[in-house]
């Protein structure tokens, strides 16, 4: 008995196919298989953190006698990419970030857009928060008592984003995860390490847009971190 070959690159019957299904289409070209799986990974893991993200805001909408909850008209959570291998802290929302429930905007938006692309990174690639999600009163700063209270909340943040670089810009971001209550001025622009979720984060701490806009004479010392955070990422060899 003869076996018959079949011509896998014969042509198919196409009045049949578009009865069976319109839209059928062959390809002679191999699956890449490990690109699905890639984006089947990454999709899942986005997921994952806007599921965990949303219970935590959940958690931070539920505070109960909290004076910055009660005269605030939103929360402000966070945006940007999600699964951005830097993440930047920022102290908390003002009038407009507070109305818009979203994170710098307005000038200081502008100069933060600024700072980044001078270090060849785009704001959309990153993912911004603010240690305290809620508008003080007066855009007054923070008490030690509210950033102590909330900084619970933000570590819970940080370890659902996950970054491998986290950036702290004001004092209010630097003693929410690092504790320290120094002078900003004498903590800025050294590398420093935090511990969350037993992880080991690098860490930098420099001054917040809003404070370049009130005292623009400090803009040089912000351009020395940074490069250094530039140089960070290349040493890390982040894709960014």
């Amino acid at each position: 008995m003869t076996k018959k070959m079949l011509n896998q690159n014969s042509k198919y019957d196409q009045s049949f196919l578009d009865k069976v299904e319109p839209k059928f289409e062959f390809s002679n070209k191999p699956i890449n298989r490990l690109i699905i799986d890639k984006k089947n990974s990454i999709q899942n893991k986005t997921s994952k953190k806007e599921e965990r993200i949303l219970s935590l805001k959940k958690k931070i909408n539920s505070i109960e006698d909290c004076n910055l909850r009660n005269n605030s008209k939103n929360l402000v959570m966070g945006d940007g990419d999600i699964n951005s291998p830097i993440m930047l802290i920022g102290e908390a929302p003002d009038e407009k970030e507070d109305l818009e429930a979203k994170t710098f905007c307005g000038d200081v938006g502008v100069l933060l857009n600024k700072m980044l692309l001078a270090i060849k990174i785009k704001r959309e690639k990153v993912y911004s928060t603010y240690s305290i999600n809620f508008r003080p009163p007066d855009d007054r700063k923070p008490t030690a008592q509210e950033i102590k209270r909330y900084s619970i909340f933000l570590k819970e943040h940080i370890s659902i984003i996950d970054p491998k670089i986290l950036i702290l810009m004001g004092s209010t971001a630097m003693e929410a995860v690092t504790g320290l209550s120094n002078q900003i001025s004498n903590e800025r622009g050294n590398w420093k390490e935090i511990i969350i979720g037993n992880k080991t984060i690098p860490v930098i701490i420099t001054f917040n847009p809003s404070y370049l806009i009130r005292y623009p004479d400090k803009k040089k010392f912000s351009w020395e971190d940074l490069k250094k955070i530039r140089k960070k990422v290349e040493d890390l060899n982040i894709t960014i």
